[in-house]
């Protein structure tokens, strides 16, 4: 079963059982995931649909912060419950000593010596985690070690 298959399973089940926090978070996932098939006139593979719901996650976790500062905690909360159910349909994440590994592999096989070759390593490193760690906070280590 395909990403998206499990996707509207998980949606019937969330409808059976009345999980009104977990269905709406799928079906806005559904609806970003039609979208992007519709406008790029595209069948998404399992990949594009990680894509879409990392894509998700980043925002999610941004309205979160935003509520937070707001000082509307209770929109905080929900934005967090939805980050939570965005992640069960995410691969496993690389643990950080796996991250650090990568990267430093990375930088030898590129040869990269400073910052303006960190456009080089991060193109190895995304296409060896696809979707399996947050290229923010690996961009961040990418730095600290090439600066």
């Amino acid at each position: 079963m395909g990403l998206k298959e499990s996707i509207v399973a998980d949606m019937k089940v969330a409808m059976r059982d009345k999980e009104t926090i977990r269905l709406e978070t799928i079906r806005l996932l559904r609806a970003a995931i039609q979208r992007k098939e519709v406008d790029d006139r595209i069948e998404l593979n399992d990949e594009g649909v990680v894509l879409i719901v990392q894509k998700m996650v980043k925002q999610c976790v941004d309205a979160a912060d935003q509520f937070a500062k707001g000082g509307r905690q209770d929109l905080a909360d929900k934005e967090k419950a939805n980050i939570a159910i965005l992640q069960g349909y995410l691969p496993e994440q690389l643990s950080s000593d796996e991250i650090q590994s990568i990267i430093e592999e990375a930088i030898k096989s590129t040869g990269a010596a400073s910052m303006k070759d960190m456009g080089k390593v991060i193109g190895v490193i995304k296409s060896r985690t696809q979707g399996r760690a947050d290229m923010g906070a690996v961009s961040t280590k990418i730095k600290a070690l090439l600066s």
